[in-house]
């Protein structure tokens, strides 16, 4: 068992029932305080811990580490540490918080490091190197090829022999809160014989996750299953926002562009895969079987619950789909090998996001364009009104967290507000 990961462990600070953000979890961000510059901070409950101060303080004095580290805009620098610092890191602070603990005097020392989560701004906290959209959950993919192709094969002859995936946009990633303006573009409406420019009218979420990698490559190297874990530092919740017109207009025959690049946005806790270990299961099974660089052994895949909300700017908001991660038919091992088996660089704080997340069933599909299917089928909102796609003042607030054993690990939220087009 990882140290941290203690299902036992109770902290001396106060963790409201059905907290995200238990001792257990110990994720990371990025922080900023009145009056302070940014820094590198973890959560439990309520409370932000300021890890610059705790690095002052002489806490992880024993591990030797820069104070440039925590003292910092991004987490890459902490996350380049690798593996074996990070992993104690997240156990030195289980251990200052912990309950029982009497070797550390953190608690006459809380004053300094502490911050009530209302008090702070959570910023971006990864410098995103690159960033790639996978495309991994078979049932999305099923949904979208039958709806846009022939039914009875809606799946590409490629895509249940490699993990298929696009190189996105990494500068217009943003922080959960962050305004997301609606996109213009060209379109094409039905039966028009030329197209349209103006602000899309399909605008969708998209449900995904995204992996933060932590350890780079040099070119030409390659990453095998096996390893791939160890380049993998922790998890973001992820809207990959779609103009579903512009893109449809767009993507033949080279893929998604405007309709996808003008807004990503990411929860602002980075959840270690270390905190992530205890709710592993296995993945689906993959046939026909896949070539010897994509196999791997053990459970790769997550039971972590996830949900989609839309609040209107006005009125109560609607629960509007329910899925996990689970689902995922290609797991992050595999795309991660498949991404580097070319000889690609990896950087530290490069995202790889999963692609939509849909499961067998209609309240699980992650995003309006399934949901509806294609504006087919409203989705009813608590005020009467309806939703076909996504409008002006709509708040799309994504979640997601995993439980077992009494042990919740969560990763917050990630909203974002749409306002009209500029």
């Amino acid at each position: 068992m990882i140290k941290a990961n203690n299902p036992k462990t109770q902290s001396w600070l106060d963790v409201p029932e059905g907290s995200d953000f238990p001792i257990q979890n110990i994720p990371f961000g990025i922080f900023k305080a009145k009056r302070q510059s940014p820094r590198v901070c973890t959560r439990i409950g309520d409370h932000v811990i300021d890890l610059a101060k705790v690095n002052d303080l002489g806490y992880f004095a024993d591990l030797e580490i820069p104070k440039a580290v925590f003292r910092n805009d991004f987490l890459n620098d902490f996350m380049a540490l690798g593996k074996t610092k990070t992993r104690a890191v997240r156990d030195r602070i289980s251990e200052l918080f912990n309950k029982r603990s009497r070797k550390w005097n953190a608690r006459e020392m809380s004053e300094h490091i502490l911050y009530d989560i209302e008090e702070v701004e959570m910023l971006l906290p990864i410098e995103v190197r690159d960033y790639t959209d996978f495309y991994s959950s078979m049932e999305h993919a099923k949904n979208v090829g039958a709806m846009f192709r022939d039914p009875k094969n809606a799946l590409l002859p490629n895509w249940k022999h490699l993990p298929v995936g696009y190189h996105g946009r990494a500068s217009s990633i943003v922080i959960s809160g962050t305004p997301i303006h609606r996109p213009k573009g060209q379109s094409k409406p039905k039966d028009a014989t030329k197209p349209v420019f103006g602000p899309s009218k399909l605008l969708d979420f998209e449900l995904e996750m995204a992996f933060v990698v932590g350890k780079s490559t040099e070119l030409g190297e390659t990453v095998s299953t096996a390893q791939a874990e160890d380049y993998i530092f922790g998890m973001v919740l992820f809207n990959d926002w779609s103009a579903r017109d512009i893109q449809a207009w767009e993507y033949v025959p080279l893929g998604p562009f405007l309709g996808k690049s003008f807004a990503s946005t990411i929860s602002p806790w980075v959840v270690t895969l270390d905190a992530m270990d205890p709710f592993r299961v296995k993945g689906p099974k993959q046939s026909p079987k896949v070539l010897s660089y994509l196999e791997y052994e053990g459970e790769k895949n997550y039971d972590l619950n996830l949900s989609v909300e839309i609040q209107p700017e006005e009125g109560k908001s609607k629960t509007v789909c329910k899925s996990n991660f689970k689902y995922m038919y290609w797991n992050m091992c595999q795309q991660l090998a498949h991404h580097t088996i070319n000889g690609c660089n990896l950087n530290v704080g490069d995202m790889c996001a999963s692609g939509t997340i849909s499961g067998k069933n209609k309240n699980s599909f992650g995003s309006m364009l399934e949901i509806t299917w294609r504006g087919a089928n409203p989705v009813s909102m608590p005020d009467g009104s309806e939703r076909k796609f996504i409008n002006d003042g709509d708040t799309v607030i994504l979640k997601g967290w995993c439980e077992k054993n009494g042990v919740r690990i969560g990763f917050g939220e990630a909203s974002g507000k749409v306002l009209p087009a500029k």
